[in-house]
């Protein structure tokens, strides 16, 4: 990986590196505490998922694919299809979030916040990132 302070090059700074490293890390944190925490069935998962008219059998299978998904966006050379995977599993949150009709700025909107933060720390990493999405900073 090439280190460079001109990031509108599609390279990457090492502040912006260890930023986007950071903001990762904080994202998988939160990602895998969430996929273990459904695949444990505590009561309160088993609970939402009843109050969200999901079946119960549906809980482990979704929770494997969010888990894989985290593990994708955590290594650098699927980083990309990881976020994807993930910013498909938010949206379905999103979903889910509006059709309970719980509030709009702390939990409808909650996997949003998380899917920016997703996507902001891998363009701050990422040269490849910086290079599909350049943002031109020179006007």
């Amino acid at each position: 990986m090439q280190i460079s302070p001109r990031a509108g090059s599609g390279s990457v700074s090492k502040k912006s590196f260890r930023a986007g490293w950071v903001i990762t890390a904080l994202v998988v944190l939160f990602m895998l505490f969430d996929g273990i925490v459904h695949i444990m069935m505590i009561p309160a998962v088993v609970e939402s998922f009843k109050q969200m008219g999901y079946p119960l059998g549906v809980i482990v299978p979704i929770s494997i694919i969010e888990l894989l998904a985290v593990v994708l966006y955590a290594m650098p050379r699927t980083s990309v299809l990881g976020a994807i995977i993930l910013t498909g599993y938010l949206g379905g949150a999103v979903d889910s979030n509006v059709r309970a009709g719980l509030p709009l700025f702390s939990f409808v909107l909650a996997p949003v916040y998380v899917g920016i933060l997703l996507w902001l720390g891998l363009y701050l990493r990422s040269a490849r990132m910086r290079a599909i999405v350049p943002v031109d900073d020179d006007r």
